[in-house]
């Protein structure tokens, strides 16, 4: 643990048992004093626990310069393997294993769309737009490597503080495809940065780039792949010898330690563990949550929720601290304006970069589901691209692992950065408050899918299709008419045609086997 957190100056005067406990239980009692704040603060809808968190990592790193008298705001040094190998995980697992299924995989396709394409884009037009306007700025320095990891940081959003706004049961739609994609952009802005560092920047050209879209997609899929894996195999393990009926401990216990072993094996195997770790969540809260028992079933939902909170909540005062970093201030040697001038550019490609591709996407994933009674509106086109300015922690932790070496840089051009990702952090973060007032009441009443009570789809003569698959107790000409139905059904909504035949294979074949009840088909 030493290698992860080295104490800072709090506790110099300490004897050296206590050099590392000093500061932990500062760091401690200020996270318990931001859960007091946010409890107090939890029916004002302007202000959530980012803020608050910030806030007070920034009252924390005020006094503690005070007191180091100027030498440092830290208590604890950042450290890439400390968020990557602690923090992330729990973040990850409880956003998959909490996610809304159905509404998910029925927006699969635009969540899909705007997590994958949709960071591609934004990279592109970040890394260029930085590339040819910091010069002209007076900044100089970056090499193309860290143009291009210029753009996958800020690319990588936080629906953290969005998801605080929106209401899953007020906007199902929105809250979907936000939750959605802030999952999926930050899984394919990690792949897509580490692939930016095995990559040959000296020659850019089309080999190049098709060398980067093979490389992810593989990550993509065998990530996947293995999350899937993993999460089958807890929910057969936990079936078949139903550790229940002696200790509802070892159930938790399984499901923590098997969704841990599946972030590290993909690390260990240098896939995306954050891909691998959401989608073991997912079926694991679709299958393994039904093999435990009804207490295990309480206790899990809520144990993963506190995990995330308390990791959500230490980045967060992290970065408040940091932000009175004077080390890093100093070291920059830019003048205010010219620092002004970089902030203010990188939230402005940031926005070009989410409107390039969220207003066409939506009108591409409108047509994809052209026969829903209610598509993506303007002003939910808007919502979804205002909230997308937000970044956090997986932007911080990029920047990290970027322009510092343990925390710490002694280069001018990485401490800009490093002031820079924070200066942008901490701006977008206070930007909930316009989403607010997007979020009209006529919006939050809308039926975003036309569906029926339960959200149910409209039903269609086409859904009375018993199989997608042809039949040899069937003649020639019965099978060409059910090919023929299928296909049109398949064209006519691809999306929905792919969930309504998955529910039915997921409670013919799949539940029996992994675990889950059989008999509700509004069930992803």
């Amino acid at each position: 643990m030493q290698s992860i957190l080295s104490y800072a100056t709090v506790g110099e005067n300490a004897s050296p048992e206590h050099a590392e406990v000093v500061p932990i239980t500062i760091f401690v009692a200020v996270l318990c004093l931001c859960l007091v704040i946010g409890h107090l603060l939890e029916e004002n809808r302007w202000v959530n626990e980012s803020i608050t968190a910030i806030f007070i990592g920034g009252v924390t790193g005020i006094l503690i310069l005070v007191l180091r008298k100027g030498k440092s705001s830290h208590l604890l040094r950042f450290s890439e393997e400390l968020f990557f190998i602690y923090l992330l995980p729990p973040i990850i697992f409880n956003a998959g294993f909490q996610v809304k299924k159905k509404q998910f995989f029925q927006n699969f396709i635009t969540i899909m769309l705007f997590g994958v394409v949709g960071v591609f884009i934004s990279t592109v037009i970040i890394s260029l737009g930085s590339w040819w306007l910091f010069p002209k700025l007076g900044f100089v320095g970056l090499t193309p490597r860290e143009y291009l990891a210029v753009g996958t940081i800020f690319s990588a959003t936080d629906s953290v503080c969005t998801l605080q706004v929106l209401q899953q049961d007020e906007t199902p739609l929105l809250y979907s495809i936000v939750f959605g994609e802030g999952v999926v952009n930050d899984a394919t802005s990690v792949v897509l940065f580490n692939a930016i560092q095995k990559m040959d920047v000296s020659k850019i050209d089309s080999q190049t780039i098709l060398s980067v879209i093979r490389s992810f997609l593989y990550l993509f899929s065998t990530s996947t792949a293995l999350g899937i894996g993993v999460g089958l195999l807890t929910s057969l393990v936990l079936k078949t010898l139903y550790f229940g009926k002696h200790s509802s401990i070892r159930e938790l216990a399984m499901m923590v330690l098997m969704a841990y072993l599946s972030y590290m094996l993909s690390e260990l195997l240098k896939l995306s563990g954050i891909l691998t770790v959401f989608f073991c969540g997912i079926v694991m809260s679709h299958y393994s949550w039904h093999n435990v028992t009804e207490s295990s079933r309480i206790t899990a939902r809520h144990v993963f929720a506190m995990l995330s909170f308390v990791a959500e909540t230490f980045i967060f005062l992290y970065v408040g601290m940091d932000t009175f970093d004077m080390e890093k201030w100093r070291m920059t040697k830019l003048s205010f304006g010219t620092s002004l001038g970089i902030y203010s550019t990188i939230v402005f490609l940031i926005l070009v970069g989410r409107a390039v591709f969220v207003f066409p996407l939506s009108t591409f994933s409108n047509f994809m589901n052209r026969n829903k009674t209610s598509p993506l509106t303007f002003k939910q086109q808007t919502v979804i691209w205002w909230a997308g300015l937000m970044r956090g922690a997986v932007s911080i932790a990029l920047a990290f692992k970027q322009f510092t070496y343990s925390g710490v840089t002694l280069n001018p051009i990485n401490a800009t950065m490093i002031t820079n990702t924070i200066i942008v952090v901490l701006f977008t973060t206070l930007t909930k408050p316009l989403v607010n007032y997007l979020i009209t009441h006529g919006m939050r009443n809308q039926n975003n899918h036309g569906a029926g009570e339960g959200g149910e789809q409209p039903r269609s003569p086409k859904d009375d299709v018993v199989l997608p698959l042809l039949s040899f107790d069937e003649s020639a000409s019965a099978n060409m008419q059910i090919a023929r139905d299928n296909f049109s059904m398949l064209m006519d909504r691809p999306v929905y045609t792919i969930h309504h035949y998955w529910r039915r294979f997921d409670n013919a074949y799949m539940r029996p086997i992994f675990g889950g009840p059989r008999h509700n088909p509004s069930e992803c």
